[in-house]
């Protein structure tokens, strides 16, 4: 089961916030906690924000603990750009971009996650496997 928890429009570059999310991408959820406490960035407070409403959906919502859950995605794409300017000598200006971001972190129960080492048993081999003599027509064209 995957739980979603999104922030758009966030007043901080997409390019700032990556730094933060490369952090924590691989971590627990338990252990990115400890990690966005410790670095000092403005960008932490954002990340650490969408965590916690993913994991306050996940526990409200599906009845899930911290421990059944694990962070499957964080995903940081850019917002809109704000362009203002700045007056400066000779009635001139130059432009200022004001970036935005949206930040997505999914989750996912540990008991979902299937491991991809394993091979499937010839019994499931059979079932997921389409029958090959059913699926194909063969169409002959008769020349005239």
């Amino acid at each position: 089961m995957q739980i979603i928890a999104e922030q758009k429009n966030t007043r901080q570059s997409a390019r700032k916030v990556r730094l933060i999310a490369d952090i924590i991408r691989k971590l627990s959820i338990k252990d990115a906690f400890e990690q966005l406490a410790v670095v000092e960035r403005k960008a932490t407070i954002v990340v650490a924000k969408v965590l916690r409403q993913a994991v306050a959906n996940a526990s409200h919502n599906h009845r899930l603990g911290i421990d059944d859950l694990e962070i499957k995605e964080v995903l940081v794409g850019e917002g809109p750009t704000y362009k203002r300017f700045r007056a400066v000598s000779r009635g001139r200006a130059h432009t200022i971009f004001k970036r935005t971001c949206h930040v997505k972190i999914v989750l996912e129960t540990k008991a979902d996650k299937v491991d991809p080492k394993k091979k499937a048993t010839k019994e499931e081999a059979k079932k997921v496997a389409p029958k090959k003599a059913a699926e194909k027509k063969v169409v002959k064209k008769v020349k005239k």
